[in-house]
């Protein structure tokens, strides 16, 4: 499991006591390939995003064990998390998480200057370049489209060259024009740029846009799809009785 940017071994998340007692997670064993992009599908209540905040430190597992490359995450003090998340982890939410007085360029850079660290101009320069945000960079967020604000949550992560990103429903606050503009650059930042992306979507045309879909449902795993298309996403999600609604 070791192999992979980020995995899991039986690993198991549960809520409330007795019972009221629920099992988001039933003995997970999963693993993200480095330089793939893997989108997270299930059903309402599967467990996607719950495996994805634990594989991301955002959450506790109640057993098992969390892999970030070779550094085993779970039972890692709260400080430490912290500084692995900061420097390992690039996150993508649904909402941009962008500071509103400051510039793009600013919001891109933000994290490395919180935690001390220099940027490297070169890699700065090429990934705004690709990400086509160049001319955009003296702009604030209320200056921008949805999309473009997507495209700079997205440069924020890639700057710090992270083991993984993370991305939560990225495109869930986004028009369709949007939304597949910012799956087209994920998708580029994996292939051209070599980075890990592991994304929890309800949409699967969103998945089709991934290398690998993974499947859950009541907190197990429930199959994969390799090379998805969206007509396989969604007959993959009616087996699992489901049409695809967010969980």
């Amino acid at each position: 499991m070791r192999d992979f940017a980020v995995s899991a071994v039986d690993l198991r998340k549960s809520y409330g006591k007795d019972q009221t007692k629920v099992h988001a997670l039933a003995g997970v064993t999963v693993g993200f390939e480095r330089g793939h992009f893997t989108a997270i599908m299930g059903p309402s209540g599967s467990g996607k995003s719950t495996l994805m905040h634990c594989l991301a430190g955002l959450d506790s597992a109640t057993t098992g064990q969390i892999w970030l490359g070779e550094t085993e995450i779970t039972g890692l003090k709260d400080k430490e998390l912290t500084r692995l998340r900061r420097d390992r982890v690039g996150f993508v939410f649904q909402s941009f998480n962008l500071v509103p007085t400051l510039t793009a360029r600013q919001n891109i850079l933000l994290p490395l200057e919180l935690a001390g660290r220099s940027h490297d101009a070169e890699w700065y320069d090429y990934v705004t370049e690709v990400l086509g945000l160049t001319s955009r960079l003296r702009h604030k967020p209320h200056e921008l489209s949805g999309g473009q604000q997507q495209r700079v949550a997205v440069a924020r992560a890639l700057l710090s060259r992270p083991d993984v990103i993370f991305g939560d429903e990225p495109t869930g606050n986004l028009d369709s024009v949007s939304g597949a503009e910012v799956l087209g650059l994920l998708r580029r930042s994996v292939r051209e740029l070599g980075q890990t992306v592991v994304m929890v979507t309800h949409d699967p045309v969103a998945a089709s846009y991934a290398d690998r879909v993974v499947l859950l449902a009541d907190g197990k795993l429930a199959g994969e799809i390799t090379d998805p298309t969206a007509d396989d996403v969604i007959e993959a999600m009616r087996g699992l009785g489901s049409a695809g609604v967010a969980a």
